[in-house]
């Protein structure tokens, strides 16, 4: 199979919005929806439902109820345990409705590994953050860390729209920058509890 412009371009818009869906489950959906619904992206055949005033109407009210949702104390560490495998499926399902090149044998692999697996690393990025808050701040700075969430659910998932090719660049440098963090955090962590415990000796 050749991969044309357009088919990549499909690809990482899917990426993209797949790895919005690991911030927020329902926002980056519904902006797809939106945009196939005004003619800004096309959707695949078995998800033209996705752009339709229902489903729209469904998304919506699952959007506002989340968001609302992440601004209540303890709610919001609940959401995160529960929205875990919902991230996952909403990730294959971001990036499968936006494949439309490509065909269904090879659309769900893609949307499986690509769009689950960034949606998984994005949601555990954001989770590490918020848990990183709340031992920090006791919790008073999560608000935060929720609305930079928000925005960054719809500004990815319109970026991802507006300039799929870009997007997935930015991803990458964020995945990278995220894998750093953590990484320094765990074992930066690790190295100083080495150093601690022959002083508590």
């Amino acid at each position: 199979m050749d991969l044309s412009w357009t088919t990549f371009a499909g690809i990482a818009l899917g990426i993209g919005l797949a790895a919005a869906t690991g911030f927020r489950v329902f926002l980056p959906l519904l902006i797809a929806g939106l945009a196939a619904h005004f003619g800004f992206i096309p959707l695949s055949e078995n998800f033209q439902w996705l752009a339709s005033i229902p489903a729209l109407a469904m998304l919506g009210t699952a959007a506002a109820a989340e968001i609302l949702a992440y601004y209540i104390p303890g709610v919001d560490h609940a959401l995160d345990v529960m929205a875990g495998p919902a991230t996952l499926v909403a990730g294959a399902v971001a990036s499968a409705a936006v494949m439309t090149d490509l065909p269904p044998s090879i659309v769900w692999p893609v949307a499986i590994i690509g769009g689950s697996g960034i949606a998984g690393l994005t949601k555990g990025s954001s989770a590490l953050i918020r848990a990183k808050s709340s031992l920090m701040t006791g919790g008073l700075g999560n608000p935060v860390v929720s609305t930079a969430e928000t925005i960054g659910a719809t500004g990815l998932s319109l970026f991802a729209i507006a300039l799929p090719l870009v997007a997935l660049v930015l991803i990458v440098v964020l995945l990278v920058w995220v894998v750093r963090k953590t990484g320094r955090f765990f074992f930066g962590r690790r190295k100083v509890d080495v150093i601690a415990a022959p002083r508590e000796r």
